[in-house]
C-alpha cells in the first residue's frame, strides 16, 4: 500500500516548507504555495512580458508575469494581482488554459496558466521589495519566432504555457483567438 508514513520539518518559513520522509533516505518533499502564470495579450496582439532578475541563475531572464497565490486568494486572483503589480496591466477578458502539478515527486505544488486578453496599462507597476522587474512588450508572433529559434530562453513552466495556449487556441471558435494559432 502506497501511503503517506510519517514525516518531520527540518525547514519552514514564508515561502516553503521542507518535509524530511520516513523512511530514511526517501526523498524530501517541498511544501509550496501553488503558483501562476499569465500570458497577457494587447488588442494589437502583443504579449506582456517582464525581464526579470532571478537569483537562481544570477542574471535577468525574460518570463510570463507570475507570482504565487496568497493564502485564502484563489488562482485568478492571484493572476490578476500578479499582472498588475509586475506591469501595471490589467486584462479585459480571462480565461483559465492550464493547470498542473510542478513536479510531483518532490513538491506539493501547482502552476495555474491564465490568458489575459485586451491587457492595457492602467497603473505603474508595484513589484515586491525584492523584485528588479521591467515590463515590455513584444508582438506575439515574434515571441513564438525567438523561443523557437532558441534566440529566447523561457522558464520550462512557461514552456507549459504555450502548449497549453495552443491548445486553447486550436479549441477556440473565436475569430481573434484562431487567428492567433500557432
Amino acid at each position: 500500500m502506497i501511503g503517506r508514513g510519517t514525516s518531520t520539518y527540518a525547514f519552514a518559513d514564508r515561502w516553503l516548507r521542507l518535509r524530511l520522509a520516513q523512511p530514511p533516505g526517501s526523498q524530501p518533499i517541498v511544501e509550496l504555495p501553488d503558483w501562476v502564470d499569465v500570458i497577457a495579450l494587447t488588442p494589437g496582439d502583443r504579449v506582456v512580458l517582464v525581464d526579470q532578475y532571478r537569483h537562481g541563475v544570477a542574471g535577468v531572464r525574460t518570463e510570463f508575469p507570475a507570482g504565487t497565490v496568497d493564502d485564502a486568494e484563489t488562482p485568478l486572483t492571484a493572476a490578476r494581482r500578479e499582472l498588475l503589480e509586475e506591469t501595471g496591466y490589467a486584462g479585459a477578458r480571462w480565461y483559465p488554459i492550464g493547470s498542473a502539478a510542478v513536479c510531483p515527486a518532490a513538491q506539493t505544488n501547482r502552476i495555474h496558466c491564465f490568458l489575459a486578453l485586451d491587457a492595457h496599462r492602467t497603473a505603474d507597476p508595484v513589484p515586491d521589495a525584492a523584485e528588479i522587474i521591467h515590463a515590455r512588450e513584444l508582438p506575439f508572433t515574434e515571441l513564438l519566432e525567438q523561443v523557437q529559434a532558441a534566440r529566447l530562453e523561457l522558464p520550462a513552466l512557461h514552456l507549459a504555457d504555450l502548449m497549453w495556449l495552443q491548445a486553447f487556441l486550436r479549441r477556440s471558435s473565436d475569430a481573434r483567438l484562431v487567428r492567433l494559432r500557432f
